[in-house]
């Protein structure tokens, strides 16, 4: 079984989460199947897209074999995320009708392909992946990047990785940050749509008028040294498919607070510290017995290890050729 992974990532994109959760999974089935990345050639039994774009399309439409596509995006997704996000959503059920097959990466998110967007094609739920032994807490990356914040080692550094646009939650973030000025608030992630990101100049502006607690460091190159200085995960975020970098997270055996989202519940369980609305966030979810207490909770990602989520993907290419 030959299969090709098509995927648009240049510039930018290569950031986003859709190109992170196509390289877990293409390293994940490297060792057990002949899988390839973005090869011009048509001779393979499947192409597995990852992204749709000119390229992407280009090779579909010329592409004799069983066409898989995971549905990283979906218009929901969108909506608070890039500005006119209907110039762009009307495309997503004529192009994901082209495929023989989805891979839903939640089932809220095959409900959505379904039901509100009425594709046609068989949708099967697969969830996004990590290589778990990628992701250890390392206490020398965690003195190297605090002592490079200038963060004080008693002090309580609370971490969010996204981008920075209003679906994510950057607004609850900053407020959030303003209540409690006792704790260190990191936001790593840029504008991967530069001008095209929701409330972009509205963002820049409100970022500007920060808290003093509040760092904004931009592009990290080691995100596990970010992920070992920190002692929370925060994920204010409205929607989302299935994160990658709470995944992350919760390998690096961070507690993680997030919002009480269906998809965080399907994936997460109880495992999390939930909250409804900025203004729930209290003092005692900072309390260091109940943060140890789903610091323990964290093991919930194993579920999601790269290796089951690459058996899962070989079983369906199986059964599709």
């Amino acid at each position: 079984m030959k299969v090709n992974f098509i995927i648009e990532d240049f510039g930018a994109f290569k950031y986003l989460g859709c190109a992170t959760a196509a390289k877990n999974l293409y390293r994940g089935l490297s060792d057990k199947i002949d899988v390839r990345w973005n090869e011009k050639t048509y001779d393979f039994d499947i192409a597995h897209f990852h992204t749709f774009g000119p390229s992407s399309l280009l090779y579909a439409k010329r592409f004799k074999g069983v066409k898989i596509i995971t549905a990283h995006s979906t218009p929901n997704l969108n909506i608070q995320n890039i500005a006119l996000p209907f110039l762009v959503n009307w495309l997503y059920k004529p192009i994901y009708n082209r495929f023989d097959h989805i891979i839903a990466v939640s089932n809220k998110c095959r409900r959505e392909l379904i039901e509100e967007m009425g594709i046609r094609k068989d949708v099967t739920t697969i969830y996004n992946g990590i290589d778990i032994e990628n992701f250890k807490p390392d206490n020398g990356k965690r003195k190297t990047f605090r002592d490079r914040y200038k963060i004080k080692e008693d002090e309580i550094l609370i971490l969010t990785v996204a981008q920075r646009t209003p679906r994510k939650g950057i607004y609850g973030f900053l407020e959030t940050a303003k209540r409690f000025p006792n704790l260190k608030f990191m936001w790593i992630g840029g504008f991967p749509y530069g001008g095209f990101s929701k409330e972009y100049l509205k963002i820049k502006r409100a970022i500007e008028k920060r808290s003093d607690n509040t760092i904004f460091p931009g592009f990290v190159e080691d995100i596990t040294e970010a992920y070992s200085a920190a002692d929370i995960f925060f994920m204010p975020s409205y929607a989302e498919g299935h994160s990658i970098v709470m995944l992350e997270a919760l390998a690096m055996k961070l507690p993680v607070i997030a919002r009480d989202l269906e998809e965080f519940r399907e994936a997460f369980d109880d495992n999390l510290i939930y909250f409804k609305d900025i203004e729930d966030i209290s003092e005692e979810m900072f309390d260091s017995k109940i943060l140890e207490e789903y610091r323990g909770k964290s093991r919930i990602v194993e579920k999601f290890d790269i290796e089951k989520i690459s058996v899962e993907h070989i079983k369906l290419y199986e059964k599709l050729i």
